[in-house]
């Protein structure tokens, strides 16, 4: 079954995680994506653990639905083949620090004369322009600089990075938006566009409602821990067996939660009758709600609570919720066969549009894997070629 982006050809520049995610998910949505990896070590992530088989689980997590092959951009004869290529292809990544690629000779200014049609994206930490444009930036650093690490605390606790790069996985979902609307903006105008994308504004902009808050009050947002700054009881609570994580939203849902749990003098009660009495009150609150769900396990408390239309779930850890029966049935863990590593599970993609498969179409590359194939089928090399550039370290 053919895919939303089928037809559409990729060049990737990109390594470790935020251009990898970007590319990932052209790929998974049906564009043809050809990874373009250094001859000697390939992308970064090629190199770290875990492995198996000695293969990166990391680099195998990201670079699934991809071609590979390497080429020495240090090398004039590899400038001229990626150049060669360009006129083929609808879209550009990469996330060189900026003035890599004019460095090179390959930056959007020259590949928009080989190609007026490209769109060219390119992902960095601070983006292309501004004071901190050629400032080496990674995941953690833009974490602080953005605010966000600031409320991952717990209230007077020492702030934490987040754990996984959502830094980076954001920024690779702005780049991979980016790309679409310049790919939409080619249709109508005829001519290929650059994308700019910058993970710290990406980390700003989903700072939308502390930074509105601040410039309100005045006031710095301080870390809420798993307490809603604005509404109550919304946290996470011990049971009789596992933890239950509730969010009551609203004054409905507050009186739907008092039934549920056998507390319906709880509505009138002087210091819990409002959210805002609630929010004032948040420690006794806690005190009495934490007796109260300590009476049943959470099995127990989640079918009580979903009968009512309550909000709430498990404080899963990562093995519960790869299991999830509503994980299972969305196809967001699938196997898939590896050349070296076997089979491997991977997480599957989330867009899910009718009429086209959320399948995985290929496991991750092998280094350089389709490399004969690619410089054959776009560029006409034949296989006497292909040796030389193999033997003068080009490929």
């Amino acid at each position: 079954m053919e895919k939303v982006l089928e037809g559409i050809r990729v060049l990737d520049l990109t390594r470790v995680l935020a251009g990898p995610f970007c590319t990932m998910m052209l790929g998974d949505l049906g564009a043809l994506v050809i990874k373009i990896e250094t001859p000697d070590k390939g992308d970064d992530f090629r190199a770290t653990g875990p492995f198996i088989k000695g293969e990166s689980v990391g680099f195998m997590s990201l670079n699934r639905n991809k071609k590979s092959i390497t080429l020495n951009l240090q090398s004039e004869k590899g400038k001229e083949i990626f150049k060669k290529l360009v006129p083929h292809f609808d879209v550009v990544v990469e996330n060189f620090r900026p003035g890599v690629m004019k460095k090179l000779g390959l930056e959007y200014k020259v590949l928009k004369e080989l190609n007026p049609r490209i769109v060219y994206a390119s992902v960095s930490g601070f983006g292309q322009t501004g004071p901190y444009a050629f400032k080496a930036a990674y995941d953690f650093i833009i974490s602080g600089y953005s605010g966000i690490m600031s409320l991952c605390a717990h209230p007077g606790g020492e702030p934490t990075r987040i754990g996984i790069g959502l830094v980076d996985i954001v920024a690779g979902l702005f780049t991979a938006l980016g790309i679409l609307s310049a790919l939409r903006a080619r249709e109508i105008y005829g001519q290929g566009q650059m994308v700019d994308i910058s993970m710290l504004d990406c980390m700003i902009s989903l700072m939308e409602n502390p930074i509105a808050r601040y410039f309100v009050t005045g006031v710095n947002p301080q870390p809420p821990g798993n307490q809603h700054p604005f509404m109550a009881p919304m946290g996470v609570f011990p049971t009789q067996a596992g933890c239950i994580i509730i969010a009551v939203g609203n004054q409905t849902l507050w009186e739907s939660f008092c039934r549920a749990i056998d507390r319906e003098d709880l509505f009138s009660h002087p210091s819990f009758s409002t959210n805002t009495d609630r929010i004032k009150n948040l420690t006794e609150l806690r005190a009495v709600l934490g007796e109260i769900l300590r009476t049943k396990p959470l099995g127990e408390w989640m079918e009580i609570f979903d009968r009512g239309g309550i909000p709430c779930g498990p404080l899963n850890t990562v093995d519960k919720a790869i299991n999830d029966p509503q994980v299972r049935h969305r196809n967001m863990i699938l196997d898939v066969n590896h050349p070296v590593a076997g089979q491997i599970k991977l997480c599957g993609l989330p867009v899910k549009i009718s009429g086209f498969s959320d399948t995985i179409g290929a496991p991750p590359p092998m280094i350089g894997e389709h490399t004969y194939s690619v410089l054959r089928e776009f560029l006409g090399f034949k296989d006497q070629e292909i040796q030389k550039l193999k033997a003068d370290q080009i490929i």
